[in-house]
């Protein structure tokens, strides 16, 4: 069958460094970072005591704040982002056929600090089980996209991705798929994490990922530098509006970009490492390209998942140099992560769209907090550090890897 193809229409985004679209954008391009000592809860008896949290947020500037309380803050941040790329879309204006509009949206853990605080309560008293009846409802990872479906009554496809730090662009992946088999005109796709809570942390402090840099948290996450010590977890959310060409050029849309091909894959080797190789990561990249029926030297920029830790950023870049070989050196590549830190499952929503606007404005977000190479990668690569620089990208890939072994990219490019 004749694939149809699949566009751009509608952005959100909801960050550490910026709370629409513009905000995040222009933060990235000079590179802001969005670490800081943790507000949310007293961290004073953790490992890492700093987080990406969002700034000047307040959920009842968007909702009444009795509806706000029956959601966990993942499923808050995700109706906000969803919310800003419907209008940015225009897409209700046109009086859609929503019986063909679906969600598929991704979130690597959904609820938690729902969980935390409900299993705190039971807990903290005499054994009656006193449970309030939105746990359940507030704590299901699905729950993001059924808020959004009923919010705008979209009856098309409707579900949530889980794979870890991969959800999000799994999620953009399926949309992406489903569109162009015709089983929807268009999907509000992307993902949401809230995990900046003391189980969030201290979990992730219990499996040495998290850095310790308590004395500088802005300088904390490094990808690719020689004292990186590992990620800065991250909060927030990212929303895209995909949809088929001719139902957005018959609605005279505006088109920020086409998405090209996506690739997936395990690595089948450990729960939290990543292959040493890197063949996960090569593999998932290669079957983006094949999607998209481009060569490894059609890229030009690659927002790769580049979390800042030991591992992982030498597996990543080992995987680049198998995929582009001598091309290597004419990409840029930046980890974005820098300065958003580590949104788990949203990340990839977030990265996506910065490759969407890397693709539309020609310029390539840095990779900040570069003090120290690393011997063990080649200096003459372009990993964008600390500056942003600008060129001609018309195509764009975007990696997120989660723990599990999953490995997604996501492939943009310039819509002609």
């Amino acid at each position: 069958m004749q694939l149809k193809r699949v566009v751009i229409t509608g952005l959100g985004a909801l960050t550490p460094i910026g709370n629409n679209v513009d905000s995040f954008w222009q933060a990235l391009l000079n590179g802001k970072s969005g670490a800081a000592p943790i507000k949310q809860f007293d961290s004073s008896l953790f490992k890492t005591q700093f987080a990406c949290e969002l700034k000047d947020f307040n959920i009842e500037d968007h909702m009444d704040r009795k509806e706000a309380r029956k959601l966990d803050q993942f499923a808050q941040y995700a109706l906000v982002s969803a919310t800003q790329a419907v209008e940015d879309s225009k897409l209700l204006d046109s009086n859609p056929n929503k019986d063909r509009i679906g969600v598929v949206w991704g979130s690597g853990i959904g609820g938690l600090k729902t969980f935390q605080d409900e299993a705190q309560n039971f807990f903290a008293g005499d054994g009656t089980p006193r449970i309030n009846p939105f746990f359940i409802p507030k704590m299901i990872a699905d729950i993001a996209s059924g808020h959004i479906s009923i919010k705008y009554g979209f009856r098309g496809p409707n579900y949530v991705t889980v794979s870890a730090c991969a959800s999000s662009t799994n999620a953009i992946i399926d949309a992406f798929n489903l569109i162009r088999l015709g089983k929807a005109d268009a999907i509000v796709t992307g993902g949401s994490e809230a995990a900046v809570n003391q189980m969030g942390i201290g979990g992730f402090n219990a499996l040495k990922a998290l850095s310790t840099r308590n004395d500088s948290p802005e300088t904390a996450s490094r990808p690719f530098d020689l004292d990186r010590d590992g990620f800065v977890l991250g909060e927030g959310a990212g929303a895209l509006i995909l949809e088929e060409l001719t139902h957005a050029l018959n609605r005279g849309a505006n088109i920020y970009a086409e998405v090209a091909g996506g690739g997936m894959s395990g690595d089948a080797y450990h729960m939290t490492a990543p292959h040493p190789e890197g063949i996960g990561a090569r593999n998932t990249m290669l079957a983006a390209l094949e999607d998209a029926e481009i060569k490894p030297t059609d890229i030009d920029y690659v927002n790769v998942h580049g979390t800042s830790t030991p591992l992982g950023d030498i597996a990543e870049i080992k995987a680049i140099e198998a995929v582009f070989g001598d091309h290597s050196y004419k990409l840029n590549i930046s980890s974005t992560k820098s300065m958003t830190g580590h949104l788990l499952g949203a990340a990839g929503a977030i990265e996506a769209i910065a490759c969407v606007l890397s693709v539309q404005n020609d310029v390539v977000p840095p990779t900040i907090n570069h003090f120290t190479d690393d011997p063990e990668l080649d200096p003459k690569l372009n990993f964008t550090f600390n500056k942003a620089q600008k060129r001609i990208v018309n195509i764009a890939i975007s990696n997120t890897f989660g723990f599990g072994g999953h490995n997604t990219s996501v492939i943009v490019r310039k819509y002609k």
